[in-house]
């Protein structure tokens, strides 16, 4: 398994790097020690968080409440938990990370 990708109770946690102001939102493979997003979408005043949130919620098939900002609110290196009964390798082939 990933170090940026872990399994707890009934959620999953991921290590992100997140790269705003991209031409499209998606999963461009691994940066470091954490798996890089690029967003559309500008970082001023919470807007990529919320599109980062939106994007993984749609590309998970969950609802954004199921989505919580653990750590790196105004950083591009950013802990998201996902409450969620997809096993780790289902989150990522959602993500479109296994495609790669």
């Amino acid at each position: 398994m990933k170090l940026w990708l872990s399994q707890h109770t009934q959620a999953v946690r991921l290590t992100l790097h997140v790269q705003p102001g991209a031409k499209k939102t998606e999963c461009a493979g691994e940066h470091g020690d954490a798996l890089k997003i690029r967003l559309n979408a500008p970082p001023v005043d919470g807007k990529a968080n919320h599109a980062l949130i939106a994007w993984l919620a749609k590309q998970l098939g969950c609802p954004k409440r199921n989505i919580t900002l653990l750590s790196g609110e105004k950083s591009r290196h950013k802990i998201i938990e996902i409450s969620t009964s997809l096993t780790p390798d289902e989150v990522l082939i959602a993500l479109g990370y296994l495609c790669k």
